[in-house]
């Protein structure tokens, strides 16, 4: 693997784990706002944030592999290669 392609991967994993970590706080904030009391209004504006902040992740993760495999299809390790099945079954696993 090239350092391009490394510093590539590491970026995006970077941008995925900030994205995962916005999707903590804002579950922080629906489990506040349902022991606290809120009402139903903000609740749900609350969960539909983090639901939509995780698929925005899951996105994330599978576009990156989808590069991966399109730009180094031998790079992975037996184990970590996915066929285009198998990340089209991830991908309609997120819909």
């Amino acid at each position: 693997m090239s350092t391009t392609t490394t510093a590539s991967k590491s970026d995006a994993q970077r941008r995925i784990a900030n994205r995962l970590k916005r999707a903590r706080g804002q579950l922080n904030a629906v489990i506040d706002a349902v022991e606290s009391g809120a009402d139903c209004r903000t609740v749900v504006t609350q969960l539909a944030a983090v639901s939509s902040a995780l698929d925005r992740a899951g996105f994330a993760v599978i576009s990156t592999a989808m590069r991966d495999c399109a730009t180094d299809p031998e790079g992975a390790a037996d184990g970590d290669r996915l066929d285009f099945d198998e990340l089209e079954k991830l991908f309609l696993s997120l819909s």
